[in-house]
């Protein structure tokens, strides 16, 4: 049943979540230690993208408590896939939520302890122009919009919304659970055959802009708000934020829908038993009045401690959130929803993958990482993450190898599946669908290397080919994608680049180009170039390229 909210200056409540993570008691406040201490006690924290604002507290936790916090931070599937695959060095994780991973017998198996942080609700930031047309624009208006309102205002195109990608982060997917919860008008008990198919049709026709990460989309959101979207879905805290940068072209009027929504409650999980004493003590400081002090004041999350709210209460909006969405505890809820939203309800994906193919690449193995790495998007990894990456239904993908010039692009077209009638699960690839994959396969093994590199050359033909396809298909998300390992020294040059890039039509400069970077290609150029195109650089040097794929693929 849905957890009614203690007051947040009155009004907010703490919602706990029953998962197998024992509590303790807090000890004391630590004691503090000598600096010998200092440099012995550490804990590695595997830590989501959306916690690196808290980096700053590691010298006051270091203070307090003589532990180091060693962060390391990933996407909230691929970090929770590490834990439960037991696949990660870290004493700690740290994510906005736990209530996917503890749905899972072996995530609950792994998190010895837990303690929620501290609180923020899921919102629907919109443009303030956009919330008087949709009669929103004052507080007792906004405190009775619905997970339906804001349904029919994305299905009839009055909101466009940026959403981290729901298949990969914790507030995309959770915006998507209060929509599908909304919906189905079940207190408890939601299940994956409840779920209303056309609900979660109706509310992503508003989806215009994707991304992995809340940094990468707020940069998005500057830039195209009140142009493609008007309304920005995240953490209240991120929204807060973002409204205080002085870099949006209008204020956000935030939405806590009135059913209810989903929060983040930013549990510190202990992993490894034998650190069991220093995650005791990290967790009496972080519930310590001044680290949740500074953690309401810098980040703009609401404190766990009552009593510490009510010392805030001034600089974080009192309407807050009165319902919390119940989390169902059905993993094939879950994994249906995140399968289904791949293969049947997002926007399907048109991509060009511009290969380097030059001589270069015969060296130090960089060949077979390509190949791996075309192998694992087209193959059968069954892994949480592994399905994430792979290429989904309805998908439209070109080929563009490259050396002393492009040659031989080819297209791949990934069949639609079937889709059932109620409710969602994970379904098997079809035959048609297996046949494509292998084709992939085998156009990725026939593969030459050698010649020169003319990357631009490569990407400006993509570039151009992209938007002639949006031209004829406007219903796909575009976007080039380049793989090189060395500095461009045929055709064009980066500076001609620019310049013939300026003059191509709106259509191919609003694609994204996303490259990647290993060997020894030019890191500067190829910044410069994702900066003018709109996309972004990932780094293969130290991360296995089939690894980067993940992350591509989230931003697809």
């Amino acid at each position: 049943m849905r957890s009614r909210w203690l007051a947040w200056a009155g009004m907010l409540v703490v919602v706990g979540f029953v998962g197998c993570g024992r509590k303790e008691n807090s000890p004391g406040p630590a004691a503090a230690s000598s600096p010998a201490q200092v440099e012995a006690a550490a804990l590695n924290v595997l830590a989501t993208s959306d916690l690196r604002d808290i980096e700053p507290l590691q010298d006051m936790v270091r203070k307090a408590t003589g532990i180091t916090l060693k962060f390391k931070f990933g996407g909230t599937m691929e970090s929770t896939e590490a834990v439960l695959n037991g696949k990660t060095d870290a004493d700690v994780a740290w994510f906005a939520n736990a209530k996917y991973l503890l749905s899972d017998m072996q995530g609950q198996s792994r998190v010895k302890l837990q303690e929620k942080i501290m609180l923020s609700p899921i919102a629907v930031g919109v443009s303030e122009s956009a919330a008087k047309k949709l009669g929103w624009d004052n507080p007792a208006k906004a405190a009775k919009v619905t997970w339906k309102d804001i349904t029919d205002a994305a299905s009839s195109g009055q909101l466009t919304y940026a959403l981290s990608n729901p298949a990969t982060s914790n507030q995309g997917f959770m915006a998507l659970m209060g929509v599908v919860a909304a919906a189905s008008q079940k207190t408890d008990g939601l299940g994956a055959a409840d779920v209303d198919r056309a609900a979660i049709a109706a509310f992503l026709k508003g989806y215009k802009l994707p991304g992995d990460n809340s940094t990468y989309l707020s940069e998005k959101f500057i830039e195209q708000q009140g142009i493609d979207v008007n309304a920005f879905i995240n953490y209240e805290s991120w929204l807060l934020s973002l409204g205080q940068s002085g870099k949006l072209r209008e204020k956000l009027v935030l939405m806590y829908p009135h059913e209810g929504v989903s929060t983040a409650d930013y549990p510190l999980m202990l992993l490894n038993d034998a650190k069991r004493d220093d995650y005791r003590k990290v967790v009496a400081y972080l519930k310590s009045e001044p680290a949740q002090l500074w953690l309401a004041k810098q980040t703009l999350r609401r404190p766990i401690v009552p009593e510490v709210a009510a010392k805030v209460a001034d600089i974080l909006p009192r309407q807050g959130m009165l319902v919390e969405l119940p989390f169902s505890p059905d993993r094939a809820l879950a994994d249906g929803l995140i399968d289904a939203y791949l293969n049947e309800f997002r926007r399907p994906i048109a991509s060009t993958f511009v290969l380097d193919t030059s001589g270069s690449m015969e060296r130090e193995g960089r060949k077979q990482q390509l190949l791996q790495a075309l192998h694992y998007i087209a193959g059968a990894d069954r892994s949480l993450t592994g399905r994430i990456a792979k290429l989904t239904n309805r998908e439209r993908l070109w080929m563009q190898p490259f050396s002393d010039n492009p040659y031989g692009m080819e297209r791949f077209d990934i069949p639609g599946g079937s889709s059932s009638a109620k409710g969602v699960q994970i379904q098997e690839d079809s035959e048609a669908k297996q046949r494509v994959l292998t084709d992939v396969r085998a156009f990725a093994d026939g593969l030459r290397m050698n010649g020169g590199t003319a990357l631009f050359d490569a990407v400006f033909k993509s570039l151009e080919h992209m938007a002639a396809e949006k031209k004829k298909n406007p219903g796909y998300q575009y976007s080039v994608v380049a793989f090189t390992d060395g500095e461009n020294n045929q055709g064009r040059t980066f500076a001609q680049f620019k310049h013939d890039y300026a003059n191509l039509p709106e259509d191919a400069r609003s694609i994204p180009v996303f490259m990647v970077l290993f060997g020894e290609a030019n890191e500067h150029e190829l910044d410069e170039l994702v900066k003018v195109t709109g996309g972004r650089l990932f780094d293969a040097r130290k991360t296995p390229l089939y690894s980067v794929f993940k992350d591509i693929r989230a931003y697809q």
